[in-house]
């Protein structure tokens, strides 16, 4: 009987870790050539090593997983969960070395940067098959392309919607769901007007929490940054872009309280706002329930609602997808065995069974989160998997974690929520900044 080790990895020396059993036929990268069915490699006495990170699956969807792949290999899987702290540089260590994991769970936006060092096998020639006839996210698959090739398989998302106070809003008069940007801010003007204390907001926005607030500048058409001939160039001082970074300043300075304009969505947190009665409503991800549970537990799950933020476009706006992406180091000495994990992983059996019905997660693909729907999810839930059916992502440029560390996106929906720069100011001097880091891929 074969037996799976789910071992739990710390931040030790990247030598200690890398100890993978035995060496088995490699895939090649694809490149761009014609279309490939992910090879059916023969694993008896390998083992393949799979880097989870701490809390992305349970135990169950992992045995499920590694279950039906030692089936029909024969090979046994090694599963070493992995703490967020200093994993970046971690995996960078990793890639590095001739006997990296097989298998690497990494966030959809950090793709691009291991993949232009060369990093991760190229999987474009295998995506048709990687796909089994699904429609991945876009906020999953976009990120995962490098210059139009794929380097890693969606895996699972997080998405942003409403969450409201049902009870809050049913003293306010407002009973059924807004459908448009019209009806969502004539039911927060109802709650306003029904909560006149002046620390309440009728939809709180801490002005720091770019993650949300992109969402209007997508909604009108704009977009952080535009690739061009291989270059990523400032997009943030278009018409569209401006147009929806003056949309974001009016709602936010309208529906939420004048001190969130310079603050961020952690101190205070947005559980911590809605949990003693400060806010009727927030964006935020499924998390936030939990979030808003925690801070007030009289406060139970089925007395909140959610829905998708209704966008001036008459759709709902675009939500940036958070989640995770499954990707082989380019020198895996197991890689043939890897597209097999992954095809597993990432396949209808495993993303509707278990990363959604065992998990809780929205799994990667249109017609997966349309089967969730088909259950009657819980109105705690439903407006999640709605809202992620129009999904984006963040550029898929290599710098692009310079843009998040250095905070400056921070302070550019800051700097406009506060009045503290004109938005066509501010959006210009954020372009040239993000040309400057952007071009240095």
């Amino acid at each position: 009987m074969r037996h799976t080790r789910i071992t739990a990895v710390t931040a030790l020396g990247a030598a200690a870790l890398l100890a993978l059993s035995g060496c088995s036929s490699s895939a090649s990268s694809t490149g761009s050539g014609e279309p490939a069915a992910v090879p059916s490699a023969e694993g008896e006495g390998q083992t393949v090593t799979v880097w989870i990170m701490q809390d992305d699956y349970t135990d169950e969807t992992l045995e499920a997983i590694n279950t039906r792949f030692t089936e029909e290999t024969g090979a046994d899987v090694d599963i070493q969960v992995q703490q967020w702290d200093g994993i970046t540089t971690k995996i960078s260590t990793a890639l590095a070395t001739s006997t990296p994991p097989d298998v690497l769970d990494i966030g959809n936006t950090q793709v691009a940067g291991y993949a232009a060092n060369g990093g991760l096998l190229d999987l474009t020639a295998y995506e048709d098959d990687l796909a089994q006839g699904r429609t991945w996210l876009g906020g999953l698959a976009d990120p995962a392309r490098v210059d139009e090739s794929l380097y890693a398989v969606p895996g699972f998302a997080g998405a942003r919607a409403v969450i409201y106070n049902k009870e809050m809003w049913a003293d306010a008069g407002i009973t059924e769901v807004p459908e448009t940007f019209e009806d969502f801010t004539a039911a927060l003007d109802a709650v306003a007007a029904a909560n006149t204390e002046p620390d309440f907001s009728p939809f709180y926005y801490p002005g720091q929490y770019w993650q949300s607030a992109m969402q209007f500048v997508w909604d009108a058409g704009g977009e952080i940054a535009v690739e061009d001939g291989g270059t990523w160039n400032g997009d943030m001082n278009s018409d569209a872009a401006v147009e929806g970074l003056q949309d974001f300043a009016d709602f936010q300075n309208t529906y939420s309280s004048p001190a969130s304009a310079t603050l961020d969505n952690q101190t205070p947190s947005q559980g911590q706002v809605f949990g003693d009665g400060k806010t009727s409503a927030i964006l935020n991800t499924g998390g936030g329930i939990k979030g808003i549970t925690d801070v007030n537990p009289e406060m139970t799950a089925d007395m909140l609602g959610t829905f998708p933020f209704p966008g001036k476009s008459g759709e709902p706006q675009p939500v940036m997808i958070g989640g995770s992406d499954w990707a082989i180091p380019a020198r895996s000495q197991n890689s043939e065995l890897a597209l097999q994990w992954i095809k597993i992983a990432s396949g209808p059996e495993i993303q509707d069974d278990y990363v959604f019905g065992v998990d809780g997660w929205i799994p990667n693909s249109t017609e997966a989160i349309e089967a969730a729907q088909a259950t009657e999810l819980p109105e705690h839930q439903a407006g999640f998997f709605e809202a992620a059916l129009n999904s984006k992502a963040t550029p898929a440029a290599a710098t692009w974690s310079t843009i998040e560390g250095d905070r400056s996106i921070n302070d550019l929906f800051s700097s406009i929520a506060s009045g503290s720069k004109p938005v066509d100011e501010a959006a210009t001097q954020f372009d040239d900044h993000l040309d400057s880091v952007l071009g240095a891929n």
